[in-house]
């Protein structure tokens, strides 16, 4: 053990203890009162984080959606089918899904800031060629590959706020983070329905290739490393410079380089795979974004068919949901927190991932009752305002399930949440890409009401989920647990 005045120097840096552990090097931790620990940060400096990691996670999914209501400008231009250019939403979301498989165990090797800055850097670079593509096989290429790069926000945020925030104040954080993937490809219709009608639609990339660059450069400026690990690799080799001799971290991963990056890539899909909970939230989770981007890429002839809007008026409809995604985040997904707590007070002060699940039950009754009331107003051309507030509970619905999963995985998977979070976004974002090319067949072969019934029906199906989860997670958890 030190003495008395080394140990003095330490506080001041951290270094919790001279113990020499089995391997004669001296152990480098957080301390409670550490500011370098993220959990420790100025509330300002924690809020910039989530700032920056939240404009990009709005803006990847804003890429997804907002060149729908130009499909059919595009297609003219660039001589083909409104369905081929559907594949160029199809190639983008399923490698935004794809992406997170990639990117988030390499964020738990490399750190999170080296990630965000390359892939947000990337991302916005390839807005260039999208925007001057020749072709409609150049645009689907492009557009596939800066999905992949633009996954990192969506990849990394969950991990990154689980680095920064206690369990006891995380879902309020993590609600509006979430509103980014969600507002993204409600908002987009929006933005790029008037671009598109009033400068055409390669300014749609333009416009995103403007933003995406301010977002990265913001991202240099300011965004700070919160992995732990990677903060503490930082501090021990300042310690072997200046003081001299071997440290290591606490709970050091001891494995060579490559084994724990080979490790760090198969950990989201064996996660998805062994936990039982894990797989069946991640295939709500599919059917609910299947939903999603199969109404989204059909309101265009939904409103301008059944109700003769305009391609204004059409993006308009998309604040449908996101009112209902701005009110349930306002007034529901702070009651994660107050939930989580009273039953972790009522337990004997024991936390379980577990008291997340209860506010789902509120989207597992809301999704179901919703679609089929959306169903059915349009199949008989009910009054368009009828229709639009169904979507309003549509929303209400998405954030709760999504914001209760997502902090389920986050306090089941802490340290690996980013990994956790990633096992559940392949899934979600294959399905939700690969179903827009069939809701429009399915529409025209069995109409609206019947064609939206489908996905309310799957949904009503997965809707005990939370409730079995709650009284029998704990057991699945035990029973399938693993080794990361």
């Amino acid at each position: 053990m030190s003495d008395g005045s080394a140990n003095g120097a330490h506080e001041r840096t951290g270094l919790l203890s001279y113990t020499e552990d089995d391997h004669s090097r001296k152990i480098v931790d957080f301390a409670d009162w550490d500011d370098e620990d993220p959990r420790n940060w100025p509330k300002s400096r924690k809020l910039t984080n989530v700032g920056i990691i939240a404009l990009m996670a709005v803006l990847s999914p804003l890429a997804s959606s907002m060149f729908v209501p130009g499909i059919a400008q595009i297609a003219d231009d660039l001589n083909t089918s409104k369905e081929t250019v559907v594949g160029a939403t199809t190639g983008f979301v399923v490698f935004l899904g794809l992406g997170p498989l990639v990117l988030a165990p390499l964020s738990e090797t490399f750190g999170r800031r080296k990630l965000y800055l390359v892939c947000f850097s990337v991302f916005a670079l390839l807005q260039i060629p999208t925007a001057l593509s020749p072709n409609v096989q150049g645009l689907i290429a492009v557009r596939s590959l800066s999905g992949f790069f633009g996954s990192v926000g969506i990849a990394n945020g969950g991990g990154t706020i689980s680095d920064m925030f206690h369990p006891s104040e995380r879902a309020g954080v993590f609600g509006w983070y979430l509103l980014g993937p969600l507002l993204g490809p409600t908002l987009g219709p929006l933005l790029g329905g008037l671009i598109t009608q009033h400068l055409g639609w390669r300014w749609v990339f333009w416009f995103l290739t403007i933003i995406c660059t301010i977002n990265t450069i913001l991202g240099f400026l300011f965004l700070k490393e919160s992995y732990a690990p990677v903060i503490l690799e930082d501090r021990k080799h300042r310690y072997e410079e200046s003081e001299g001799g071997k440290f290591r971290i606490a709970n050091q991963d001891d494995r060579p380089f490559w084994t724990r990056l080979v490790s760090s890539m198969q950990r989201p899909l064996k996660i998805l795979f062994t936990q039982p909970i894990v797989l069946t939230m991640a295939v709500w989770q599919a059917i609910l974004f299947g939903t999603t981007y199969g109404l989204y890429t059909n309101f265009e002839g939904i409103y301008s068919g059944e109700y003769g809007f305009s391609t204004t008026q059409v993006g308009l409809v998309y604040l449908g949901p996101g009112l209902g995604f701005l009110i349930c985040v306002w007034f529901l997904v702070p009651k994660i927190d107050t939930i989580y707590n009273h039953l972790t007070k009522k337990h004997g002060n024991e936390p379980k991932p577990e008291y997340r699940l209860p506010l789902a039950n509120v989207g597992a009754v809301l999704l179901p009752t919703s679609l089929l009331w959306f169903a059915w107003t349009v199949q008989y051309r009910v009054h368009w305002l009828v229709t639009v507030l169904s979507l309003v509970f549509f929303g209400i619905g998405q954030i709760t399930i999504l914001n209760t999963v997502q902090n389920y995985y986050i306090d089941s998977f802490s340290k690996y949440a980013a990994s956790a979070i990633a096992a559940g976004a392949v899934f979600r974002s294959i399905v939700g890409g690969i179903i827009p090319l069939f809701v429009s067949p399915l529409f025209d072969q069995v109409g609206y009401g019947w064609g939206v019934s489908v996905f309310a029906f799957l949904s009503m199906a997965l809707s005990p989920a939370p409730l079995l989860f709650y009284y029998y997670g704990g057991f699945l958890r035990e029973k399938f647990a693993i080794e990361l």
